[in-house]
């Protein structure tokens, strides 16, 4: 895929789900089908545990779902729960104003992606790299580039691609992430020399790190040990715009 020649100075590559916003990735599925909503807990738990790959969990998934999630089922998900914490569409915009590429790098599904901007409920960003087991057909021009991810290890693989089409120094990259699922693309990270941030960040994602000996640069949100159980009312009351203020510094401009 060849880019379009914006000119970015910098990047910021990060997770979606208990990361930038407060649902999970298959939030929109249990939302359709209620009953799914016990053994999608414990898959997500398995594959952001490194417990399971996560080909083998959507493999469960496909197995489990009745029927594929439709555009309109997605949209009434979408309009009853979408949310992001404090601040999110905020600092994206913000870091597209000063050249500052955000990349969303997920496992959750590009259908529910083309649906948010379909219905402008956040920023375009120009970067999605997110699973594809849920896509729907793309109507008229849209600026978005999409890459598959269909192992948490896409992660680092997809940032890194995006920072060479651009040409963006590694001391020009800022990853975020929240659990174990982001454990390898910190790996990469730390080995590339770029900044890393752990926001709401899990006792699975402390513990992948301590063992790989990574270093998290900054925690944004609430910390949590293992087994922890998250407090949304704290989560939400954090303000990312913050954030902004602290990448002025990180990206030295």
């Amino acid at each position: 895929m060849t880019p379009k020649r914006e000119r970015y100075r910098a990047i910021v590559s990060s997770d979606w789900n208990e990361c930038l916003a407060p649902c999970g990735p298959f939030d929109f599925i249990s939302s359709t089908y209620p009953s799914l909503k016990p053994q999608l807990f414990e898959i997500f738990k398995e594959y952001t545990g490194n417990a399971i790959t996560l080909s083998e969990a959507t493999r469960r998934i496909g197995g489990l779902l009745p029927a594929p999630v439709t555009e309109e089922q997605m949209d009434a998900y979408l309009d009853e729960f979408f949310t992001t914490y404090k601040g999110v569409p905020e600092l994206i915009n913000w870091c597209l104003s000063r050249d500052i590429l955000f990349m969303i790098n997920t496992t959750g599904m590009q259908g529910y992606f083309q649906r948010v901007f379909e219905k402008g409920l956040m920023p375009k960003v120009p970067i999605i790299s997110a699973h594809p087991m849920i896509r729907y057909p793309e109507r008229g021009g849209s600026r978005c580039r999409w890459y598959d991810l269909l192992e948490i290890e896409d992660k680092a693989e997809n940032t890194r691609a995006v920072v060479r089409a651009w040409e963006i120094p590694h001391d020009k990259i800022v990853l975020i992430g929240d659990s174990g699922g982001d454990g390898p693309h910190f790996r990469w990270g730390a080995k590339a020399g770029v900044f890393l941030v752990g926001s709401m960040t899990k006792g699975s994602l402390e513990i992948y790190c301590r063992k790989a000996g990574i270093p998290i640069h900054h925690r944004f949100g609430v910390s949590y040990s293992e087994g922890e159980e998250r407090d949304l009312q704290k989560e939400m009351a954090f303000d990312f715009m913050e954030l902004a203020v602290l990448m002025e510094r990180w990206l030295a401009f």
